[in-house]
């Protein structure tokens, strides 16, 4: 009974669906991450970071699964290229109507007696295993109506609850001869189905606090956070925004991720405003946004940018002049001394 009550308080919610599986029904990731340490031995230690995920909290007896989607919002023209969607209506974000339905679900958790055990699961996986979905090709969850515009939340809690039918988790929502995804992925991260190589994933290379390797550089793009290629390219996700709503403050937000402002973007703003909304970057890592925000110039191609790129030449960050001087090798610029 507990777990039918819990379903029928999240779709109340406004989620998708909701599941429930016992805590140890992800414990099979681990595999999976060992095919891609075995397929990409170079992204090793990547990876290896992600094997706790897949162990059991201390305490946790069973996972709750929910799905809600996102596809309801507007999204600004001027930001498509720059920042995945999906960063963008971030449900974390405390003022969000998503937020406040979390915190009242978490609410709700307790009233019934659970207490919810702190630490992350392996989220798509643990949706695949309630039926919440099926992986695509690029490695997310899809929904029959929704595509992979959908978020997942989950929680671990201490007791035993009903449990839905455990799916495999390989499951494919995917037509087996489409690998447009594979296909436009443009620095290889994806090469086959089911597969990645984390090290290459431009969302991934977006937030981390390294140098990518300088040959994926012109392979970026103009994304600053983020990237949507894979699933705008998805036949499963075409017509799928439908772009009614408006969601808090984006428009408020959309000035401010500007590439020419980005890097120039002083520390009280960057962490006062925009680290506080895009959080994968740390309090002292605005480098790393000035980084993307002068790659992405560079590799418009638009002329407009080229003052700038030279006169980047001077940064005071030396990261920042590495991609400046790039970038005007690149442009065929001499740079400001």
């Amino acid at each position: 009974m507990t777990s039918a009550r819990i379903k029928q308080k999240a779709l109340r919610l406004g989620y998708l669906g909701c599941g429930v599986i016992p805590a140890g029904a992800v414990e099979d990731y681990s595999q999976r991450l060992d095919e891609r340490v075995s397929s990409f031995p170079q992204s090793k230690e990547r990876y290896e970071s992600l094997y706790k995920l897949a162990k059991p909290r201390e305490g946790g007896k069973s996972i709750i699964v929910c799905t809600r989607r996102f596809n309801q919002y507007k999204i600004p023209d001027s930001l498509d290229g720059l920042v995945g969607k999906i960063y963008l209506v971030d449900s974390r974000v405390a003022y969000s109507g998503e937020h406040r339905a979390t915190l009242e679900f978490e609410a709700f958790l307790g009233m019934l007696g659970l207490k919810i055990i702190r630490g992350r699961v392996p989220d798509r996986w643990a949706a695949a295993k309630a039926g919440l979905g099926k992986f695509g090709h690029n490695n997310f969850i899809y929904s029959e109506e929704h595509g992979s515009q959908v978020w997942i939340d989950a929680w671990v809690v201490d007791k035993e609850l009903d449990y839905d039918s455990v799916e495999p988790s390989c499951m494919p929502a995917c037509s087996d001869k489409c690998h447009k995804c594979i296909q436009a992925c443009p620095t290889k991260a994806l090469s086959g189905s089911f597969s990645m190589d984390i090290s290459k994933c431009i969302t991934h290379l977006m937030y981390r606090d390294d140098m990518p390797d300088e040959s994926l550089w012109p392979h970026l793009g103009t994304w600053l956070y983020g990237c949507d290629i894979c699933q705008d390219v998805c036949p499963y996700n075409q017509g799928k925004f439908v772009e009614s709503e408006e969601f808090p403050l984006l428009a408020e937000f959309e000035d401010h991720l500007k590439p020419e402002r980005l890097l120039g973007i002083d520390e009280e703003t960057y962490r006062g405003i925009l680290q506080p909304r895009f959080w994968y970057t740390d309090e002292d890592e605005s480098w790393i946004w000035k980084r993307n925000a002068l790659r992405s110039m560079i590799n418009s191609g638009d002329a407009k940018h080229h003052d700038l790129i030279r006169q980047s030449c001077n940064h005071e960050d030396p990261r920042v002049r590495e991609v400046a001087e790039w970038g005007c090798r690149e442009c065929g610029l001499r740079p400001q001394m």
